[in-house]
């Protein structure tokens, strides 16, 4: 499995010819090294509905004709803007061609804010990711606080990479994230959500150095950088 980082939480991943990305925040986002047009998949996923990640996926998903895997209800949001769905749940599972997806929960909130409406549209629950392509798992957990859960989902899952979010203030921080790692126990924790904007400015370096010390791989990726799983 490839691992492509475009920064924030958006990650692309590529097995045997078939490639997906999820949470899609490229266009605003200052550290991203890719536009929408870069992006050649076969599905986009959505773990909720902030702009910060569902960002290009409906351009994504319009110009390459990639299907839209999300929760119910922004799935079927995506679907009214003229795109292929396909819902899910938390804790339901489903094999598509390129592998297995199965959503877990995320401690969070999902809504999309139409500033010129001065509206909020509730979009369900936010969600994370357990992915199996080939013989490798990654798990995406989303944007969320530290929760109990996450060391079940690690012991009942394999995981061999996983993207936990370090920024702080919208989602955990370092030091919950490092408690989140030990409970997962992830072949490698990939820091992410952190540096986009002022407000969630980290050390990754030092989250990565905290990790190794309790006996714990980590990885920084930088925007564009790919990692071999």
């Amino acid at each position: 499995m490839h691992i492509k980082f475009h920064g924030h939480s958006c990650v692309q991943l590529t097995h045997n010819g078939s490639s997906i990305i999820i949470d899609p925040f490229l266009t605003g986002n200052g550290l991203a090294t890719a536009g929408p047009d870069d992006i050649d998949v076969q599905y986009v996923l959505l773990t909720h509905a902030h702009s910060d990640h569902i960002g290009d996926a409906l351009a994504i998903a319009k110009r390459s004709g990639a299907t839209i895997i999300a929760t119910h209800e922004l799935a079927t949001y995506m679907s009214w803007q003229g795109v292929a769905v396909h819902p899910m749940n938390i804790g339901g599972s489903f094999e598509f061609d390129f592998g297995t997806v199965k959503l877990t929960q995320a401690f969070h909130s999902s809504g999309l804010v139409l500033d010129d409406k001065k509206e909020i549209l509730y979009m369900g629950m936010p969600a994370g990711f357990l992915i199996t392509m080939g013989e490798k798992t990654f798990y995406h957990t989303g944007d969320t606080g530290l929760f109990s859960d996450l060391k079940l989902i690690g012991e009942r899952h394999p995981i061999d990479a996983v993207l936990l979010p370090i920024g702080d203030n919208f989602t955990m921080g370092p030091d919950d994230a490092l408690q989140a790692a030990e409970w997962i126990q992830a072949g490698v924790t990939l820091p992410s959500h952190y540096d986009t904007f002022p407000v969630i400015k980290q050390d990754a370096e030092a989250f990565v150095q905290s990790l190794e010390k309790r006996g714990l791989k980590g990885k920084v990726l930088k925007p564009g950088e790919i990692f071999e799983l």
